[in-house]
């Protein structure tokens, strides 16, 4: 499995956006400037981002975008998905197929493991864990 453009833009594209959260909203050449990416290439993954409800367009001359929804609510595992498809690092077993008893352990000793640990990674992180924005009630406290 390897991240496309696509995903890999579209995360730059939302934590920028977090990062950014207190303004109303942004317009994309900003975001295109200051990430280094191509604006005609940032407007397809706009669209994906908005049509799947993790941004919101504002229009007219000084329009740009937004988040949705507050950054604490906005998985990364979600987004990626979304952009990418499934995560999974081999397509799964088509139904009626079989497998020898050798396929049948690597893919439940390998394969399987391997999903669930990006899964794992990936559905813990949202985009306020990514950009250090975390709701003040979910941080840790540390007394000395």
């Amino acid at each position: 499995m390897k991240i496309s453009t696509r995903g890999r833009y579209g995360i730059r594209l939302l934590i920028d956006l977090a990062e950014h959260a207190s303004e109303p909203h942004t317009a994309l050449a900003l975001v295109a400037g200051r990430q280094n990416i191509s604006i005609r290439y940032l407007e397809q993954v706009a669209v994906i981002l908005r049509r799947s409800g993790f941004i919101r367009s504002v229009k007219g001359a000084s329009g740009g975008y937004a988040l949705a929804r507050p950054a604490h609510e906005i998985i990364i595992g979600e987004a990626l998905r979304v952009l990418e498809g499934d995560m999974l690092i081999v397509d799964p077993l088509l139904p009626g197929a079989k497998e020898t008893r050798l396929q049948r352990c690597i893919r439940t000793t390998v394969y399987n493991r391997i999903n669930d640990r990006i899964a794992q990674i990936i559905d813990r992180e949202t985009l306020a864990s990514m950009t250090g924005t975390i709701d003040p009630d979910e941080s840790y406290m540390y007394f000395i």
